[in-house]
């Protein structure tokens, strides 16, 4: 057999065994699952020498490779992210359960009693880069969820995750629930695209990560795709906005997390507003490190912005760069925003209630905004308590996907006897 075809069997093998404990799953009570998700953060906690040992041999791989210094600061979990990683495992397990919720319910004229009740999605696979919290995140949202997970992270973090999950593995054990619920998806991108083909035993496939790994997964995956993620985020300051509002929520949008997909990537500023507002707005966007590529009317008001590109337009730039253009009015905004935007978080600085509600109105995209920083997409901000990811397409979740999001529903359907003539 070919080391291709190994890989793919392989995977096979994982996904039916995951199959196996997602049944499982799905007849524990929400008692088991809550217990289970208790041993799984006293098994972390056990193992913290080890992950971390683990940890430190990645990051020295990282390094010595030439790694960009915000990918290996994303694979560490030094100082206090372990310990913020396992307090989110606790967080999760006192969430309220989703399963068996009766989402609707009503009776036909013949007697019929039918229910829309929620139940686990099965076996969720979960393809993701460098950020060994994810891991962990993954897993624990899915087993509340009642699902097994299937996860494949980046090779840079492949020491750190298999140590992450082998605790998760023995914590499902103490807790009398099959270690196969969680399991890690090896063999490097024959393992990730054997993952994606894993048609009939994967029910669904969840990317986090860049633009690259989203758009490799939705057009290579042969099993359903939540497609999540790229966020090129707008930040429309109407000429009607509060000044010291705009000041605050645009530096906010764009600095307090460069790095995420809610993050601020281009700036509109009304016509009307510009001469007045925009050198402001650069001036405090210059003193927290932002560098600035603006458009020829942007240009004019601020010298020292860096011309702008066709392609700023459309950039994703995870880094503390903006781009920056003066556009005339509501109209344009919205104009620009339906051709670059990726339906993620847009926001609108306004005291003009009736733009504002035309904005959030007219803007298609998971999150929309008024007077409110774009970095409040998440799904512990919204009040889910986690979340897998942020959707940006229309089936089957859009925004932050929280425990609701990555369940379904079944009807259920009760009878005295009634048949159909």
């Amino acid at each position: 057999m070919s080391t291709v075809g190994s890989v793919e069997a392989k995977v096979r093998e994982q996904a039916a065994r995951a199959r196996a404990a997602a049944r499982a799953l799905s007849v524990a009570t929400a008692a088991q699952r809550e217990r289970a998700l208790e041993s799984i953060a006293a098994a972390l906690r056990d193992a913290e020498g080890e992950i971390r040992i683990a940890n430190e041999a990645d990051l020295a791989a990282a390094r010595e490779a030439g790694l960009p210094a915000p990918l290996v600061n994303r694979l560490g979990l030094a100082g206090r992210r372990f310990e913020a990683m396992v307090r989110g495992v606790e967080e999760v397990r006192a969430l309220p359960d989703p399963l068996g919720e009766v989402i609707e319910a009503w009776e036909r004229p013949n007697g019929l009693r039918i229910e829309k009740v929620r139940v686990p999605m099965g076996v969720i696979g979960v393809i993701y880069e460098a950020r060994p919290n994810v891991t962990v995140d993954a897993a624990v949202l899915c087993l509340k969820a009642g699902s097994a997970v299937l996860l494949k992270g980046g090779k840079e973090a492949d020491r750190t995750n298999a140590a992450l999950v082998a605790a998760l593995r023995r914590g499902l054990e103490a807790a009398g629930l099959p270690a196969d619920a969680v399991q890690y998806v090896g063999g490097g991108r024959e393992g990730a695209r054997a993952l994606m083909g894993a048609t009939g035993l994967v029910d669904v496939l969840i990317p986090r990560g860049g633009a690259g790994l989203i758009r490799a997964v939705v057009e290579e995956a042969r099993v359903p795709v939540i497609e999540t993620g790229t966020g090129v985020c707008h930040v429309y300051v109407d000429g009607a906005a509060d000044p010291d509002m705009a000041e605050a929520i645009v530096v906010n949008a764009k600095c307090s997390n460069p790095a995420v997909c809610n993050a601020a990537e281009t700036l509109l500023v009304d016509a009307a507003a510009a001469p007045a507002l925009l050198p402001r707005l650069a001036a405090a966007l210059r003193e927290a490190g932002v560098t600035l590529r603006g458009c020829e009317r942007t240009r004019e008001l601020v010298p020292w912005a860096e011309p702008a590109t066709e392609e700023d337009w459309a950039a994703e730039y995870l880094d503390l760069i903006l781009a920056v253009r003066v556009v005339d009015g509501l109209d344009a905004a919205l104009e620009h925003i339906a051709r670059y935007g990726t339906r993620h978080s847009e926001a609108i600085v306004t005291e003009d209630p009736a733009r504002a509600e035309r904005f959030l109105r007219e803007v298609d995209a998971a999150a929309v905004y008024w007077n409110a920083s774009t970095r409040f997409t998440d799904g512990g901000e919204f009040g889910f308590g986690a979340e897998i990811g942020i959707s940006t397409q229309k089936l089957h979740a859009r925004g932050p996907m929280g425990l609701r999001e990555i369940t379904t529903y079944k009807y259920v359907i009760r009878g005295t006897g009634q048949v159909r003539g």
